[in-house]
């Protein structure tokens, strides 16, 4: 028998590890991003167009390279930042595997500009699908200047499963905020088609992420810090109130380096226990410092989960110390046995000097007197003093007139006929309503606040009540948007909603499928939106929720890309909008909504694709006797 086993040409070997490295134009990013600040670069401009599917050009100030280290770079399994096997636990570098110029180049085009302080020309490569085709000498500032055209130029079936240019620029922009939240010594611009995304000055880490998430968000934060043997903790965690429903504001960085920890993510969790609203998430931005030699971050190839030696003693540390400064800042109620904060002198009054006290008396107060004064009868002012005592002989006098003109003696039974009962109302009935022609008329019952039962002529149906009303406002959603027939309700005051620059952004790409919903804008900018009107569906206090959660999915593209962005907003807003599980609803509200879910052209399902309703014949009924 022949042999079989053959190893692999470069070309494809590459194209393997890229599979690993690079899943997204993201992946490319990160990996440049992290080369130019291990390059000890002060300032860092990241060049974005189409989303990264066109070119991804990351411009840094850094120490640059020799013409054999730019040449050297783009194979696989070279680099500077570790030596021996020992180094990869003591690892203070970004990237280290020595695979990702390789893996870029190996799925795109490639061009290299670098150049040494102290050298008058730099060094130009280009490379194609891992070849090179041209060497040169340049003329190029002091760092480093590389570009990634045509991602995935050569394997289109990657290229496909992309999704569309917003999510994509989505996942950019979340590694774009895991590098420069942690660096706040380096000075980061981002541009994308042209325009400016991001301009992040040289600032301290708070500064940094107000710079990041806008204005606003300076005043949500509450400080963190705490030093041990095993641990340096820093950092903020957002007050309860401005929790959110998604976790898109949630970091953790260990030894300046983004991780992802459901394990910590608990810990943080279990902190905030009992101040926040059901279903809301609290944001954090949580730095950790810890030996090198205490952690492994080679366990995953995107090197963003981490394994710690003992996480169980940092799960405790990092718990107590979130609930000590929510406790500190006065967000969260502290038990202390040793003051009284209400005893605490006001800070007005720690200056002043104490006032002794005037006391007045009336030296010509005599109790003994005016208990004499009462005795005697001369004291008029009191009503009582006057009160005339009637004598007990007369007592016959209090029944005059209450004799009856009849005389008769009355039986036992006229005298029940006249008593009458107090009228008591019945509370506890089964049905609302006693009368039986009222119960005809009523054909639904709602089961524990989550089901409608009704009746068809083969048996009965049992409605969920949040898929159904989804269902419903889902396709009122879209009729309205497709139509632009919605009939929108005016504010008597506009509402003024705070947003990021990059949720201002998507914000400005639905605004005309939201206005054909029923919302009015009168401005969008900057990092706020005013809204006038609002759809006749919605209340005002739902809007910010809604919103919010819109923009989320538009983020994330819950649906997929499958689907268009209009199906993918009437999906959100029908999410947000239906009557959730354990809502009294009215019988005329109940069966409202089961015949507009019998109207629906899909009444069987919901917009995620599960069941509205069941039914149970007759049949099935008896069967269960």
């Amino acid at each position: 028998m022949s042999d079989i086993i053959q190893l692999l040409p470069d070309h494809v070997a590459n194209q393997i590890a890229a599979g690993e490295v690079v899943q997204r134009p993201a992946s490319v990013v990160k990996e440049l991003l992290e080369n130019a600040i291990d390059a000890k670069a002060t300032h860092i401009k990241l060049i974005i167009k189409e989303a990264g599917k066109t070119l991804i050009q990351v411009i840094d100030n850094g120490s640059g390279m020799s013409v054999t280290d730019a040449r050297l770079s783009f194979e696989r399994h070279a680099t500077s930042k570790i030596k021996s096997a020992e180094d990869l636990f003591q690892i203070n570098t970004k990237g280290f595997r020595g695979e990702a110029l390789a893996s870029i180049a190996a799925i795109a085009h490639v061009e290299l500009k670098t150049r040494l302080e102290n050298d008058e020309v730099g060094t130009e490569i280009k490379i194609e699908g891992s070849e090179v085709t041209s060497q040169e000498v340049c003329v190029s500032p002091k760092g480093t200047s590389i570009s990634v055209k045509n991602l995935f130029y050569n394997i289109p079936a990657r290229r496909n499963f992309l999704k569309s240019n917003t999510v994509e620029l989505r996942h950019i922009i979340d590694e774009f905020h895991r590098v420069a939240m942690v660096h706040t010594d380096i000075r980061f611009d981002m541009f994308h088609n042209g325009s400016e995304v991001f301009s992040l000055p040289i600032s301290n880490c708070r500064q940094r992420i107000v710079h990041v998430f806008g204005g606003k968000t300076n005043e949500k934060l509450v400080p963190v810090e705490e030093e041990t043997g095993l641990v340096k903790i820093s950092g903020y965690v957002g007050k309860p109130e401005y929790a959110k429903r998604t976790r898109g504001e949630q970091f953790f960085f260990v030894n300046d380096r983004f991780i992802k920890s459901a394990y910590l993510n608990h810990a943080v969790s279990s902190a905030f226990e009992g101040l926040l609203k059901e279903k809301t998430h609290p944001s954090y931005f949580i730095y950790l410092q810890v030996d090198p030699k205490t952690i492994d971050i080679n366990i995953h190839p995107t090197k963003t989960e981490i394994k710690f030696d003992d996480e169980h003693s940092l799960y405790a540390m990092l718990r107590s110390t979130i609930k000590h400064s929510l406790g500190q800042f006065n967000v969260a109620p502290v038990l202390d046995f040793n003051r009284d904060s209400s005893m605490d002198t006001p800070y007005e009054y720690k200056s002043k000097t104490a006032k002794v006290p005037t006391i007045e008396v009336d030296r010509s107060f005599n109790p003994f007197k005016e208990e004499k004064r009462k005795s005697s009868g001369t004291n008029t002012s009191n009503p009582y003093t006057n009160f005339k005592k009637e004598s007990a002989g007369s007592w016959e006098n209090l029944y005059v007139g209450l004799e009856s003109a009849d005389t008769t003696p009355k039986t036992t039974a006229d005298n029940f006929s006249t008593v009458e009962f107090e009228s008591v109302e019945v509370t506890g009935s089964l049905f609302k309503g006693d009368e039986n022609a009222e119960l005809e008329h009523n054909t639904t019952y709602q089961l524990r606040r989550k089901y409608i039962v009704t009746t068809i002529k083969s048996g009965m149906v049992i409605i969920n009540q949040h898929r159904a009303h989804q269902r419903i406002v889902y396709e009122e959603v879209l009729r309205n948007i497709t139509m632009a027939s919605a009939v929108s309700q005016q504010l008597l005051f506009p509402l003024k909603l705070s947003f990021s620059k990059q949720e201002v952004e998507l914000l400005k790409t639905v605004k005309e499928q939201l206005e054909n919903t029923g919302f009015v804008f009168d401005m969008i900018s900057g990092e706020e939106a005013t809204i006038s009107g609002i759809p006749t569906v919605t209340t005002e206090s739902e809007v910010s929720v809604l919103l919010e959660k819109l923009v989320s999915d538009i983020e994330q593209e819950v649906p997929d890309s499958g689907f268009s962005l209009t199906d993918l907003l009437a999906r959100s807003i029908s999410g947000s909008l239906a009557v959730r599980t354990g809502v009294d609803l009215a019988p005329e509200q109940q069966q409202h909504i089961v015949n507009s879910l019998f109207a629906c052209t899909e009444p069987t399902i919901t917009p995620d694709n599960k069941v509205t309703f069941i039914t149970l014949t007759v049949d099935d009924i008896d069967k269960k006797f």
